[in-house]
């Protein structure tokens, strides 16, 4: 009898290598080996979960609110999330769930609506996590391309369809660029994806942070929408994991059967904080975060192209032709020399088929922003 020996990584599954380890989490490993790194890379709030929403979490675990909760979330919080959600977008047939993260729905709504072979499309530049996970369950990305201005070109999406064309994933605010679509573009999306019976995924996780008008989200002109959102970043939850989705029944019935085999359900006690956050008024920390973007927007005109954020707390800029001190150098090419100056900032490649950006998160004390500013200008000048 002989047995037979193998490399561990032979059984590693072929969905698996599309794909490699989020650069962004390589930026985050390279931060906890300096001293004094100039952070800004970091996709989440710089303030913390503000104190009275914390006891409330304290609060639900010392009173033994620590079991699974049904699969779907806990009634007071969906019921509260669906009457906000109904006061915007009535609708017989809308639904909600919470889900583990907005990761999490994202997850759920590929598994839920993608079959292998089924086209999926994505604009040009993209949050990291969009194009792994359609390749993850057999779906094609089909990417549309947004530069310089990162608007939505109505009539390129129109010759995107085809007749294996299953959804659009929208996202505005956007990261990494931080550019809010026009009304014009939201409602063209929502009714073309309505004309085309296409699903409309929408992820909304930015919503807050959208300065100087409420955010308008094409559920408001398209019924069938399929809304992602949660308190990970309004909040500064990025680590309670908490989002929630809502969209026609039927999708998110199939979502909460999948739910049940995978997340099985978001943690138990911080549904329960959440209800203390549903009421607690954070404007004044997004209003900050206006003074933030217009902070760095002044710190780097004159010195790099970029289009100016409408939310969220990212800057999208183009890296200037002298900054190699040789010519045009790479976005990559161009955060290297950022490290090098203890400045930690994303290659635009992580987000894009472009090397030609690189991502500033201004989720960062004041202090902490001009001295980015100042190591960017340094570069910018070769």
């Amino acid at each position: 009898m002989t047995t037979e020996h193998r490399n561990a990584s032979s059984w590693i599954a072929d969905r698996t290598l599309a794909f490699d380890s989020s650069g962004i989490r390589k930026v985050f490993a390279l931060a906890a080996t300096m001293k004094n790194p100039i952070n800004l890379s970091i996709g989440q709030p710089d303030y913390d979960v503000p104190a009275e929403i914390r006891r409330s979490a304290c609060e639900a675990i010392e009173s033994g609110k620590n079991m699974y909760s049904p699969t779907q979330g806990i009634a007071p919080l969906i019921e509260k999330l669906k009457a906000e959600v109904a006061s915007k977008y009535p609708s017989e047939d809308r639904d909600l769930f919470i889900s583990s993260g907005t990761s999490g729905g994202l997850v759920l709504a590929m598994l839920s609506l993608v079959n292998p072979g089924d086209e999926v499309i994505v604009f040009d530049p993209y949050f990291v996590m969009y194009v792994p996970l359609i390749q993850l369950v057999g779906g094609v990305p089909v990417l549309i391309d947004t530069y310089p201005d990162f608007r939505i070109d109505l009539n390129k999406v129109r010759d995107a369809i085809t007749p294996r064309t299953k959804m659009v994933l929208f996202n505005s605010p956007s990261n990494p660029t931080g550019v809010t679509a026009t009304l014009e573009e939201i409602r063209g999306i929502a009714e073309l994806c309505l004309e085309k019976g296409i699903a409309l995924l929408s992820d909304e996780i930015y919503s807050p942070f959208h300065f100087g008008s409420p955010m308008v989200s094409p559920a408001k002109f398209n019924p069938q929408t399929i809304v992602i959102d949660g308190f990970s970043k309004s909040y500064a939850m990025t680590g309670w994991r908490l989002g929630y989705v809502h969209g026609p029944r039927e999708i998110i019935q199939t979502m909460i059967k999948l739910q049940q085999y995978t997340f099985v359900c978001a943690p138990t006690p911080l549904q329960h904080a959440s209800l203390a956050a549903m009421d607690y008024d954070m404007t004044a920390f997004y209003k900050n975060y206006e003074s933030k973007r217009d902070r760095i927007v002044e710190g780097l005109r004159g010195y790099y192209e970029f289009v100016e954020p409408g939310g969220a707390f990212y800057i999208f800029p183009k890296v200037p032709s002298g900054a190699s001190g040789k010519g045009a150098c790479t976005g990559s090419e161009f955060v290297a020399k950022a490290i090098a100056n203890e400045l930690l900032v994303i290659p635009g490649n992580i987000f894009s088929k472009r090397d030609t950006h690189f991502r500033v998160s201004f989720a960062a004390s004041d202090e902490t922003l001009d001295r980015g500013i100042e190591v960017l200008r340094k570069l910018a000048r070769g």
